[in-house]
């Protein structure tokens, strides 16, 4: 299970560090994709393929389900981590989540998420206010 949030930077060559705490449950490799809210979306390679099995079940016959997946699988990219804790994240996933410099790496649970620190700010900063009435909506879910 991934928890916590990180501020790491990417550098000039797309180069991020993986959190320490992260890189044993994400083994060498794992895959990074486009995510929802313009961040990345990160899987060990078991979430990965659990996901890959849910997603093949989507009725190909409807726009939104083909959309998605393309959107989804074509941005999905396997990385290795490098001896010092780091990634290379294709520039086309560093355009989508607009990965300038200062970045954040957070732990949701089966996977990780990539943020541009700015983004990050403003979405936490929106959500917090929203919280509480966000958790009250969660039919069946006791904190």
């Amino acid at each position: 299970m991934f928890m916590g949030e990180y501020q790491h930077s990417v550098d000039t060559k797309g180069r991020l560090i993986i959190p320490s705490k992260f890189r044993e449950a994400l083994s060498d490799s794992f895959v990074i994709t486009r995510g929802l809210d313009n961040c990345l979306f990160g899987y060990p390679m078991d979430e990965w393929r659990k996901l890959e099995e849910k997603l093949k079940d989507l009725p190909m016959t409807k726009k939104d389900a083909r959309s998605f997946a393309r959107f989804f699988f074509s941005g999905a990219t396997e990385v290795e981590i490098d001896k010092q804790g780091r990634i290379n994240i294709p520039s086309t996933l560093i355009h989508h989540a607009n990965l300038v410099k200062e970045c954040v790496v957070l732990g949701v649970s089966s996977k990780i998420e990539i943020w541009a620190k700015d983004a990050w700010d403003q979405y936490f900063t929106e959500s917090e206010q929203s919280f509480n009435e966000i958790a009250e909506n969660m039919v069946g879910f006791d904190f």
